[in-house]
């Protein structure tokens, strides 16, 4: 019995691409989508053959019931992304087809599905699976616990191994304690196992190519590459992460006390500043937090 065609791309992503788990598993659940969709769109069973009957209107209803699912821009560029590869893989012209448009605007947070997608992005452009697996450990960390990306660079081997809580060094030597939410301590993790260079306690956590200490730069070139592909706005930096972290806790009820300790900030005026959320909302949120304020 033939493999079925999301699983054969599966393997051939894992075996010959040497693509990580992460992205072996979101690009399969893709193309089973994308048979799925086709299968109640023509009334028919889907091979190889049948693929290659997929036109750009095929393609636009598939990504419109996806869109209407609730995916962003950055989402459905990914899911585009994955069904380009899927297609070639299978040997199929590519409908032509454009990725959504960039919205101009004000600037705001990246909502939680565009930041993973953009740490997804920049782990599948990786040259080598162990440096997708440290990019996306990296940008996890500067949304998932808030760290600056020069504090995350600065994290030895002493972390490890990993608990519920990271001590970081912010700015003027001050440390502080963040907690580490389980998908951020496992992407750490699955890149401390692909790390082909020794993590010990003095040395640098984040490795380069050549096994020197990972360069800021190098992780900020990458983010720019893929927010390019994923239609997201120029001002999407690394520390745009670290901006919708304290925006989303904020959003979520935290109090700006808690934030401001979480974020290593000297006053709470920064704290204001940084979050650059309504003024309503924060004095509400400040009032919560400090009944004589």
């Amino acid at each position: 019995m033939a493999t079925p065609l999301p699983l054969a791309f599966a393997q051939h992503l894992a075996r010959d691409r040497r693509r990580s788990v992460h992205t072996v598993r979101a690009y399969e659940a893709t193309a089973v989508r994308l048979v799925v969709f086709l299968q109640s769109h023509w009334g028919e069973a889907i091979d190889a053959a049948a693929l290659g009957r997929i036109g750009t209107a095929d393609l636009r209803a598939f990504l419109a019931v996806r869109r209407g699912e609730g995916l962003t821009n950055a989402s459905t560029a990914r899911e585009l992304s994955a069904v380009r590869a899927f297609l070639n893989f299978a040997g199929v012209a590519e409908p032509r087809i454009k990725g959504p448009r960039v919205k101009k605007g004000v600037p705001r947070p990246i909502a939680p599905d565009e930041a993973v997608a953009l740490a997804e992005e920049v782990e599948e452009d990786a040259s080598e699976p162990w440096i997708g697996a440290r990019d996306f450990a990296v940008l996890m960390l500067l949304y998932g616990a808030g760290l600056r990306i020069g504090e995350a660079m600065g994290l030895t081997g002493a972390v490890l191994p990993l608990g519920d809580t990271l001590v970081v060094t912010g700015k003027r030597a001050k440390t502080r304690m963040v907690p580490l939410l389980p998908q951020v301590r496992d992407a750490i993790t699955a890149y401390v196992a692909a790390c082909p260079y020794a993590t010990a306690r003095g040395l640098p956590l984040f490795r380069g190519a050549k096994g020197g200490a990972l360069s800021p730069g190098m992780v900020r070139v990458a983010v720019r590459k893929a927010r390019a592909r994923l239609g997201l706005s120029d001002r999407t930096t690394p520390h745009a992460l670290r901006h919708s972290f304290a925006t989303h806790l904020l959003g979520r009820g935290a109090d700006l006390r808690s934030l401001q300790e979480l974020l290593g900030h000297a006053s709470l005026s920064s704290t204001q500043v940084y979050t650059a959320v309504d003024a309503a909302h924060l004095m509400d949120v400040y009032r919560n937090a400090h009944p004589r304020a």
